[in-house]
């Protein structure tokens, strides 16, 4: 198989190595060699069923609440064995957004900021979680807009302010990568380009890689695209020579819209 690991990337911060998922005796992720770049946006593109989210989810160990997964290889975050760890402690150093708004329906905005410090069993000062809702509804864009509203549930807000709700929870135990299942997908155009452009700040502090289906979407913001393909990945490289010049078939024929 080709050797898919990005070696000219600066700054890997997340790699796989011989990654491989099954559900049962179906194996959907084959030997996947990835790296993910710190500080950049890495989209993982392909047609439905490819293997992409899986493998998304394999990154924060979230697949080990279905014992019916086993997945074998290697996940490194900072040359660190994430399959050597506690996986709480794993998620959260890598945080995740799902495809849909989630927010805990019996919570208001603030206590949804915290929920990751009260399930985690973190006891804080009125004063410091005073500090993190505000920093985190900040830096998913969200602060000027709900800070009179925090003790409102956040079944409140619009769709597409209530995934920057779930962005800020994420954001407020500090994740080193952000992960994103199709986040924009649910959302109408505007509350999408407020995601894209949010994502694209965020980057400055946080790494992120997100699967989309939106091949404009991956093309807009993604510093790096992957592709793949019945569970492998095909390729992967700076977005614009993967979208300009793809190095293999099935790639141009996702691209131009023959497979799909």
């Amino acid at each position: 198989m080709e050797d898919t690991i990005l070696k000219t990337m600066q700054d890997v911060i997340l790699k796989t190595e011989d990654l491989s998922v099954w559900y049962g005796e179906t194996r959907a992720v084959k030997d996947v060699n990835v790296s993910f770049a710190k500080h950049k946006i890495s989209s993982i593109m392909g047609p439905s069923g490819c293997g992409k989210t899986t493998l998304l989810r394999c990154l924060n160990r979230i697949h080990e609440l279905n014992q019916a997964v086993k997945i074998t290889g290697r996940i490194t975050l900072n040359d660190e064995n994430l399959l050597d760890i506690d996986p709480i402690l794993v998620r959260r150093k890598v945080g995740m957004v799902f495809q849909r708004p989630n927010p805990f329906p019996t919570m208001n905005i603030y206590d949804n900021v915290m929920a990751g410090y009260k399930l985690n069993g973190f006891r804080l000062k009125r004063s410091r979680a005073d500090e993190i809702v505000e920093r985190s509804l900040a830096g998913a864009g969200l602060w000027k807009e709900v800070r009179d509203s925090l003790f409102k549930r956040g079944t409140f807000l619009s769709g597409g302010q209530q995934q920057r709700l779930c962005i800020a929870r994420t954001l407020a135990l500090e994740p080193e990568v952000l992960l994103l299942d199709e986040p924009t997908s649910a959302l109408d155009p505007h509350a999408m380009t407020k995601i894209e452009e949010l994502l694209v700040e965020l980057k400055k502090t946080v790494t992120i890689i997100i699967v989309t289906h939106n091949l404009g979407q991956a093309g807009r913001i993604s510093d790096y695209t992957s592709f793949m393909y019945l569970g492998e990945l095909l390729e992967t490289g700076p977005t614009e020579s993967v979208f300009t010049n793809p190095k293999h078939e099935e790639t141009e024929k996702y691209l131009t819209g023959r497979i799909g």
